[in-house]
């Protein structure tokens, strides 16, 4: 996708399998040092040990504050300049939060370690949090002009659960508009760019969310998934992307896009980094019905597995209509954890063929049901165009909703009134 100002950096776009195969055994081979973030020009060295806080690891952050030799402010300051510097161009963040409040809260949780008292286990750790999940006092717009000076009352389960093990929501990122989109491009505010080359999309709909964690202005990010919307973003720009079982995470504050498969994911720089907020946010939330019973088994374990688990290759995902240089990625990674000692089979998934309809008819008709809430009386916005309640009802939604929302919610109205299809 050309951007208009026709601006390019980056790692060029090729059509070189080869080329594809190699780079990506670069991104999955295990890295001992941080790596150069995208659009960045090598450093020269100066001699002299530089240390870039927002450079490294979730996991890497973690380690150094619990042994002292990083404070949470400097932490968080090395974030926020960071924000500043690459902000201009990708347009990841829809809000960022006031420096001076970010600044207290790491202030308190150094304070807290100078004393000895416990601190949560993500104590001091920014995170950038995509903007359908809700933030007490932090806007919530889901990119969408009726939801524009929407500020939540309360925490999301997850938001919740981070601030209790000592997390710092940096502030809120860009996204498709309600989460309906594949490229971050129908967001009602700004378009979000691909790191790697400005003039190519970062995926979505949590491509905002991906972004910042590609170009460390974010340790890690949350994320939701409907049909791929952290998966495909993470791809996009060159990160690991994380969709839980459904229920095993809350979805409450997650507002609601299709509730039969929304879940609440996360965007990081390493596996580990994602298992380590999955540990924090997983579990049963008795304020959502949808949520499993009882808490699933820690992920732990598997960091000390010795033996290989077996890995599935489903034979239909290889049939008419992969690109070719998907293929060769998808076999080169096979390539890679067979190098690594995985056992790897060819299994059916049978119902393969039907996933993309079932996904359109569940999504659109749940979105059109979800978004129903929006009327321009309860909060949101309001046209200042209506005469009488069924114009305030109609004019704001035709005002409020972008084209692709829109064309969403007709598809979904359909399908839910196909059943009267003889009476009309």
């Amino acid at each position: 996708m050309s951007s208009s100002d026709g601006r390019s950096s980056g790692i060029p776009p090729s059509s070189s399998t080869a080329e594809i195969t190699n780079r990506l055994r670069l991104r999955i081979r295990l890295r001992a040092t941080p790596r150069r973030r995208p659009g960045e020009a090598a450093r020269p060295h100066s001699g002299k040990k530089r240390v870039e806080h927002h450079r490294k690891s979730a996991t890497q952050l973690l380690a150094l504050l619990e042994a002292g030799e990083l404070s949470a402010v400097s932490v968080v300051t090395a974030f926020l300049d960071r924000i500043a510097a690459v902000e201009p161009r990708l347009h990841a963040y829809l809000h960022v939060r006031d420096r001076k409040a970010l600044l207290a809260e790491a202030e308190a949780i150094d304070e807290r370690r100078r004393r000895g008292e416990r601190v949560g286990k993500l104590a001091g750790l920014p995170i950038a949090v995509k903007d359908n999940i809700a933030t007490a006092g932090i806007p919530t717009t889901c990119a969408s002009r009726i939801l524009a000076n929407f500020v939540p009352p309360f925490d999301a389960t997850v938001i919740r659960r981070l601030r209790a093990e000592g997390a710092i929501i940096l502030g809120k990122t860009n996204l498709d508009e309600f989460a309906m989109g594949s490229s971050t491009e129908n967001s009602a505010f700004s378009k979000t760019r691909n790191p790697w080359n400005p003039d190519f999309v970062p995926g979505g709909s949590s491509g905002g969310s991906a972004v910042a964690v590609a170009v460390d202005a974010a340790a890690v990010a949350l994320g939701s998934d409907t049909g791929g919307s952290v998966r495909q973003p993470a791809a996009f720009c060159g990160v690991y992307g994380l969709k839980p079982t459904y229920g095993t995470v809350s979805r409450f504050g997650l507002v609601a896009f299709g509730s039969s498969l929304d879940q609440i994911g996360v965007l990081g720089d390493t596996v580990e980094d994602c298992a380590r907020i999955f540990e924090v946010i997983e579990g049963h939330d008795p304020n959502d019905s949808t949520s499993l019973p009882h808490d699933p088994p820690s992920v732990a374990w598997k960091r000390e597995r010795k033996r290989p688990q077996i890995l599935g290759w489903p034979r239909e995902y290889f049939g008419e209509g992969i690109d070719p240089e998907v293929r060769t990625a998808l076999e080169a990674a096979r390539e890679r954890f067979a190098d690594l000692g995985y056992p790897i089979e060819t299994i059916s998934l049978p119902h393969t063929p039907y996933a993309i309809a079932t996904y359109y008819i569940i999504a659109a008709a749940e979105a059109s049901s979800n978004l129903a809430r929006y009327d321009g009386v309860r909060y949101g916005y309001r046209s200042a165009n209506a005469g009488d309640i069924s114009r305030l009802y109609l004019r704001s939604r035709s005002e409020g909703f972008g084209s692709e929302v829109k064309r969403r919610i007709m598809l979904g109205t359909f399908v839910l009134s196909s059943g009267y299809y003889e009476e009309y």
